[in-house]
């Protein structure tokens, strides 16, 4: 799915908007992640805390009336994309949430589809399901062979 210029700049306004609430050097840093809720029916990109607040939201022209069973694959990509970004463009730099904290794909229950990014002290780690492919193969085979010694 590509999306027009002007509804991924709505996309990257609507993240620079939810993490803007949590810019500055605050003492007290909060315990949180982001979670964005794409809605393939109304077209809505939804931003909210863990205490389902929220944060921020926009349209979407190309979402509305999506009709594809490869929606939230092609808004993860979209999402994960614009969040690269930010990061590259310092967005995310002092924030006031405690690491790590993560921006998290959700569904229309509000269940975890994907992490998108995680955020700690040291390094941004960019999740891909290419790179945690066979993951829990390898630490069971490696636990399996740990007892076996």
């Amino acid at each position: 799915m590509t999306l027009s210029e002007q509804s991924y700049t709505s996309v990257l306004s609507a993240i620079k908007e939810a993490v803007s609430r949590y810019k500055g050097n605050s003492a007290n840093h909060e315990v949180t992640d982001i979670h964005l809720q794409p809605n393939p029916e109304s077209g809505e990109l939804l931003i909210f805390n863990d205490d389902e607040e929220e944060l921020s939201r926009t349209a979407v022209e190309e979402w509305a009336d999506y009709e594809s069973d490869t929606f939230e694959k092609e808004a993860e990509i979209v999402l994960r994309k614009a969040i690269v970004e930010l990061k590259e463009q310092s967005a995310f730099d002092d924030l006031s949430l405690l690491k790590p904290y993560s921006f998290v794909l959700v569904d229309e229950n509000k269940e975890t589809i994907v992490e998108l990014m995680l955020v700690d002290d040291e390094d941004t780690l960019l999740l891909d399901e290419e790179l945690l492919k066979g993951l829990d193969e390898e630490l069971d085979a490696f636990l399996k062979d740990l007892l076996e010694k």
